[in-house]
């Protein structure tokens, strides 16, 4: 049974003229990760916020079909209810973070989980040492840097055992080093864990060859779903002028598929491909 299913959803927000989502269906496995992409104003964030209940209970407007996470149906349950199942990172970290240290800021949520002290301790610093920040527990989270913030919301969530991490451009105000650092840590969460990702991603290049499938979203719809190589050379993708991996477009341009049959994805997986080919 998958653990997130969404069917025939469509919303628009109060005084919308235009629906953001209209009839998206969708599902994802435990365990999944799945990249989001698409051109801007497509729907991307707005589908975000419907996987754990934010829309529409705190936003209002139109909201027709149903999203159920592990279960639960999103518009019959509380938002605090389904934030223990989905946990939402957003794009801008300082917007998750107030308390005045690290480590009150990955208690926080346990704490109001009324969970005992001796629990509340270990599952800080299981999350700490896990998104390697335990060196951090004592900074305020407004010395941090960007890559630094995103980790310390990633384990505030964490401590909350959420089954799905659902991030909105997380690297958005990343510069590539800590960008590449901060997907990394997303993909062994994935690959350790098993938590379900669902990455909402602009920077293709660095992050396609780390997941299952790639999910591409315009005007509200979803239009492309499936594999990576299958999506990335796709022409729709192409034409949407999303961020196709370089490497894509220059297999492209070669015609490499034509001869080798492969679609790499990565500048090593091309260069490789390139070694291979006998003049």
């Amino acid at each position: 049974m998958p653990i997130i299913e969404v069917q025939s959803l469509y919303y628009s927000y109060p005084g919308s003229k235009e629906p953001s989502l209209i009839d998206i269906n969708f599902k994802a496995n435990e365990g999944e990760f799945v990249v989001i992409s698409g051109p801007s104003g497509c729907g991307k964030t707005t589908f975000c916020r419907a996987l754990n209940g934010i829309i529409p209970v705190s936003y209002g407007g139109e909201f027709k079909g149903s999203v159920v996470v592990d279960g639960l149906e999103t518009t019959k349950h509380q938002v605090y209810e389904i934030a223990q199942k989905v946990a939402l990172v957003f794009q801008n970290p300082e917007n998750q973070l107030f308390c005045t240290s690290v480590e009150r800021e990955v208690a926080f949520g346990p704490e109001n989980l009324a969970l005992s002290r001796e629990e509340i301790r270990c599952r800080v610093d299981e999350a700490l040492e896990m998104v390697g920040i335990s060196h951090l527990r004592e900074k305020s989270p407004d010395e941090l840097s960007g890559g630094e913030q995103q980790k310390v919301a990633i384990a505030a969530l964490l401590t909350m055992r959420p089954k799905v991490l659902v991030l909105d451009e997380p690297t958005a105000n990343l510069d590539p080093l800590s960008a590449r650092s901060f997907l990394k840590l997303l993909a062994r969460l994935n690959e350790e864990m098993g938590v379900t990702v669902l990455l909402v991603e602009h920077r293709l290049e660095m992050v396609s060859h780390l997941a299952d499938r790639c999910v591409i979203f315009d005007g509200g719809k979803i239009v492309l779903d499936g594999p990576p190589r299958e999506v990335l050379y796709s022409d729709t993708a192409s034409r949407l002028g999303i961020g196709v991996p370089k490497a894509v477009l220059v297999a492209k341009r070669l015609k490499l598929q034509e001869i080798t049959k492969a679609k790499p994805l990565t500048s090593w997986e091309l260069a490789d491909l390139v070694r291979g080919i006998k003049p």
